[in-house]
């Protein structure tokens, strides 16, 4: 049996603003449909990624969401990108026996270096560095 994670609600306070964050940082708009004065559902999804986010009004949780990984070969190029878009987008930094260290992790290693943004209400989104690809989500599939 596969469970799939396939979709994330990220609240927002203002849809429109959101969704416009999103798009300049290369997400691709999948649905944006209204029904009504007081339902609207958007999703979008990032590059390459099959799990989308869907944008939901909800001015109380906004920005609550902390730590979501976009998973990257190229964390330079993805900077590169993303600033290129307007993206503001922290420096790169890893993890070592001193805590949070600033640049690349020295050996390059995967999911060795990070660096993060957010969205205009706080979401927290971390880009993670792992330069093999992405493995098999199969236990009995070798790496792909």
């Amino acid at each position: 049996m596969d469970y799939r994670l396939e979709l994330v609600v990220v609240p927002v306070s203002d849809v429109d603003r959101a969704k416009a964050f999103y798009e300049r940082a290369g997400f691709r708009v999948d649905v944006d449909h209204r029904a009504g004065e007081d339902f609207r559902v958007v999703q979008l999804t990032p590059p390459g990624s099959d799990c989308s986010v869907s944008l939901m009004r909800n001015d109380a949780a906004a920005g609550s969401l902390q730590g979501l990984h976009l998973v990257v070969t190229d964390l330079e190029a993805a900077l590169a990108d993303l600033r290129s878009r307007g993206v503001e987008v922290s420096e790169p930094f890893h993890f070592s026996q001193d805590g949070q260290s600033a640049g690349l992790h020295p050996e390059r290693a995967d999911f060795g270096s990070f660096a993060s943004f957010s969205d205009p209400d706080g979401t927290g989104w971390l880009l993670q560095e792992r330069r093999g690809g992405r493995p098999s989500a199969r236990t009995d599939e070798p790496d792909a």
